[in-house]
């Protein structure tokens, strides 16, 4: 492990970029086969009782558990370095911030990283919300909207004595286990229980499709906590701390690269993955014979996806991450915060179906 570690850190920006292109290239290509979909998943429910994608998207989380844990037990990456694990509890931002995404990706017609894959599929309402995803995103990061993010943050958020908003670090308090002990008890637990759940499911496992996406989106986040707690220097001039798939924030990061070309053209991790991605889906998409340029039917369809890329900005910078960032990555650290955020971003799935069905029937 500590020679692979020296070999990368050799020449990490070259590591960063190229795995990361890889990893997000993978990831385009199996949600763009399997179609993988968080707001999918919600719409099959609410629609036609069709929990099939849904436990797709639990098998994903369990994989990326399991994945992520054993990384951190082997020393290949310190999750404590994530932005999930700080000390304080965003409670406000992690539930109000997945309200407004989950709203946001019924309106926009799915989630940043679907959006991602159907541009890729040629599809050109997607980029359009893309777009407006990664400019919402940077000003709420630290744009016109910063200043009332950051003030409702510092107001509402918990600082947590334990060191780590960590469910094990939690528990750990009352003296029952050490953390340690805890935390690969709650992982064996959670995954025991969102497998038994998943493959219970006739349907389900008589359907390769919706496996596959679960392991392989899993897998992607393994694979980037991976390459990314590898590549961590504590010594290098910028410290660039773990992170793994999210497509929030690198939305925007991409559209400054891209702005930004000739000043930095080693792109980071994050637009890497953003890149490769739509790389992936396009390959999938012309590989499959599904690739069709699309554009918006009518100024209703505009309107409304630019508005729910705007909820998805916005949401997504506030509760620090999406359906893969928060409820996928995150959930992967047993983070108190992300466990929130999934519920609220569901909770916001199910009331944007509901009002966008009272929109669309008049």
């Amino acid at each position: 492990m500590e020679g692979l570690r020296e070999t990368i850190l050799e020449a990490s920006d070259l590591w960063l970029a190229w795995g990361g292109l890889v990893i997000g290239t993978v990831f385009g290509f199996v949600v763009q086969r399997t179609n993988f979909c968080a707001m999918g998943s919600i719409s099959d429910i609410l629609s036609f009782e069709d929990y099939r994608r849904f436990r797709a998207w639990l098998l994903a989380i369990a994989v990326a558990l399991l994945g992520s844990q054993g990384l951190a037990h082997v020393g290949a990456v310190d999750l404590l370095l994530s932005m999930y694990l700080t000390p304080s509890l965003n409670w406000f931002g992690n539930i109000v911030g997945g309200l407004l995404f989950g709203v946001g990706m019924v309106f926009a017609g799915g989630c940043t990283s679907r959006n991602l894959v159907r541009v890729g599929g040629g599809d050109m309402r997607a980029l359009v919300v893309l777009i407006v995803v990664g400019i919402t995103a940077y000003m709420t990061l630290g744009g016109l909207f910063g200043p009332t993010r950051a003030w409702l943050e510092q107001h509402t958020a918990i600082s947590l004595d334990t060191g780590s908003q960590s469910l094990a670090s939690l528990l750990a308090v009352t003296g029952i286990a050490s953390e340690q002990t805890l935390s690969w008890l709650l992982t064996a637990l959670l995954a025991i229980a969102i497998g038994i759940y998943c493959f219970k499911d006739q349907d389900f496992r008589t359907s390769p499709g919706h496996i596959v996406g679960g392991l392989g989106v899993g897998l992607c986040v393994v694979a980037a906590w991976g390459l990314t707690g590898l590549a961590y220097d504590e010594f290098a001039d910028a410290v660039r701390n773990p992170v793994s798939l999210s497509y929030v924030r690198p939305t925007g990061d991409t559209l400054e690269y891209l702005q930004r070309f000739t000043a930095g053209m080693t792109p980071g991790f994050g637009v890497a993955t953003v890149l490769g991605a739509l790389l992936g889906a396009l390959a999938a998409a012309l590989v499959s014979g599904k690739f069709k340029l699309m554009g918006f039917a009518d100024s209703g369809d505009t309107l409304r996806n630019i508005g729910g890329a705007a909820l998805m900005g916005i949401g997504g910078i506030t509760a620090l991450g999406c359906t893969v960032g928060q409820s996928i990555a995150g959930v992967s650290t047993l983070a108190a915060g992300s466990f929130l955020t999934f519920v609220a971003i569901v909770a916001g799935g199910v009331l944007g179906m509901k009002w966008m069905e009272k929109i669309l029937l008049g």
